[in-house]
């Protein structure tokens, strides 16, 4: 993250660290933590699923607040209420660390006027609580005319989520045996790794959104994050992986991928790098494997396509509508509605249905990602991307899945049509300036390529360019589309999916770690 102040803040994804795991996934109100002694009591709390009567606020208080909001003038209000209900469990050193239940409430109110904004929160969801944050938020608009609010009526949308086991019906039992299961799994690759931590995380999230345009919304959304982290050590040498697995679904997730897979596939990783050298320096090609890699675009093309900072007049697709900025084998997609993805959202956390936007199409820009305030600004269609971390937060332009498109050539071809170069199977993340495009990327596990072939492993290679550049030398994309979850961070976090075919860049600048 860049500084704040006089620097433009810098935005990041990445897969999440230990450390953070329960951090960033409690959002605040009641937290019950279990010891490991008293991680069976856990259970006892399972039935705070769906159970948050805030999501029963009457309408008719609302369309009272929403008039009060705009008592001042404005050209827009709306009311934002949420409840999460969460479960967390750590396991280390194949040991359960900690256990913890959540839950979080509360509500916002906001004000659109011209171009500002006031927006207050409350934890208490109450007529008292909600009218004062209304007036609080009106001062925003201290001039202009009023508008009339249109009554609220009840919206239908359309659900991209699933749910075969609910998560309210899962003991926790079950939970603890997946990640029993995991940990065994991972020990038991090989001798050389050492140690494992297995974060398990499950929420269910209710929204109501209403506003001054009639809108009225209520959902309920499941959320599953299962992180496996392995350490390899042989005497010389030793490396920290990770394999992560999240879904909007309900507990059958693990039926479509076993935690078995989740923690082979980070041990795998694991032992693989024992054997890495130092990575070379220098402009040269790259390869970067299907999936995950698609974080790459995710932060050098997503974020300065997000339209709060072209709304300003600021960063690298400004004015370039309808103008080339790719190469022509270069496709890129937002989009919402994927199926149980971890970036899936229905609809945005201002009530937009949730979409397939077309932002780059054979290298021509056709579009931004956008929340209401800056449609506002652009004249722009919304596109379903004003979201927040939450109720605490203002929403502001985010992506939600996120990939370069499929494409025709064959991964195969693309690395035997490579004389020499870097194969990126893993990024661990990185980061963006939105305003010139420049970022970096670190590299988690990666390849020395030799005569079209994948050879040694190297450790410390790092990825660094501006996005007009890399998109632009971008020459082959395969036909092997396939994503990864992860957390972005732009000042608040969002869940989001990144993903890519197999793709070759051509001549971008390393970083390496060798002498």
């Amino acid at each position: 993250m860049g500084e704040k102040g006089n620097r433009q803040e810098g935005f990041s994804v990445r897969d999440i660290p230990r450390r953070r795991f329960l951090e960033l996934t409690m959002k605040g109100g009641l937290a019950v933590a279990a010891t490991p002694a008293l991680l069976s009591q856990l259970t006892a709390c399972k039935n705070g699923y769906g159970s948050v009567s805030v999501l029963d606020t009457d309408r008719a208080m609302l369309s009272k607040v929403i008039a009060r909001a705009l008592e001042k003038g404005g050209d827009f209000a709306e009311v934002y209420i949420e409840s999460r209900v969460s479960k967390q469990i750590v396991m280390e050193e194949s040991k359960f660390r900690s256990g913890l239940y959540g839950i979080s409430q509360g509500a916002g109110v906001r004000v659109i006027s011209g171009n500002r904004q006031g927006y207050a929160y409350t934890d208490e969801v109450t007529e008292e609580s909600l009218l004062r944050a209304a007036e609080v938020a009106s001062y925003v608009a201290n001039t202009g005319s009023n508008i009339i609010p249109v009554n609220l009526s009840p919206t239908d949308y359309r659900s991209f989520v699933t749910v075969g086991i609910p998560l309210e019906d899962v003991a926790d039992e079950k939970r603890i045996e997946i990640m029993k299961r995991a940990d065994q799994a991972a020990m038991e690759y090989d001798p050389r790794i050492k140690m494992t931590s297995v974060n398990y995380y499950d929420e269910v999230r209710g929204r109501v959104i209403a506003n001054s345009e009639g809108l009225y919304l209520r959902d309920e959304l499941p959320l599953l994050f299962f992180i496996v982290q392995t350490m390899s050590a042989d005497g010389n040498a030793r490396h920290m992986s990770r394999e992560r697995l999240s879904n909007h679904s309900g507990f059958e997730m693990f039926e479509k991928v076993s935690p078995e897979q989740v923690a082979q596939n980070a041990a795998r990783e694991a032992i693989a790098m024992l054997s890495a050298g130092e990575a070379p320096a220098g402009v040269m090609d790259v390869v970067m494997e299907n999936g995950w890699g698609g974080v790459l675009v995710h932060e050098a093309v997503g974020h300065p396509l997000e339209a709060d900072n072209i709304a300003k007049g600021i960063g690298a697709f400004t004015g370039k509508i309808g103008k080339k900025v790719a190469s022509d084998c270069f496709t890129m997609v937002d989009d919402g509605t994927l199926p149980n993805f971890r970036g899936t959202i229905n609809y945005d956390d201002e009530g937009t249905p949730a979409q397939r936007n077309l932002l780059i199409e054979k290298g021509v820009l056709l579009g931004y990602m956008n929340d209401i305030l800056s449609a506002r600004q652009l004249g722009m269609k919304r596109t379903g991307n004003g979201r927040r971390e939450s109720f605490r937060y203002i929403p502001i332009p985010r992506m939600t899945n996120t990939f370069i498109d499929q494409g025709t050539d064959d991964p195969a071809d693309i690395l035997q049509s490579t004389k020499k170069g870097i194969y990126v199977q893993s990024l661990s993340g990185g980061s963006v300036d939105p305003v010139t495009g420049m970022f970096n990327f670190t590299c988690r596990e990666a390849y020395l390529i030799e005569n079209g072939r994948k050879t040694i492993p190297i450790r410390g290679a790092t990825l660094i360019g501006s996005c007009l550049d890399v998109i632009s030398n971008i020459d082959a994309v395969g036909n092997n589309l396939a994503f990864g979850p992860g957390i972005c961070g732009k000042g608040q976090s969002a869940e989001v999916t990144a993903g890519q075919p197999t793709v070759r860049i051509r001549g971008i600048n390393v970083g390496g770690s060798k002498a």
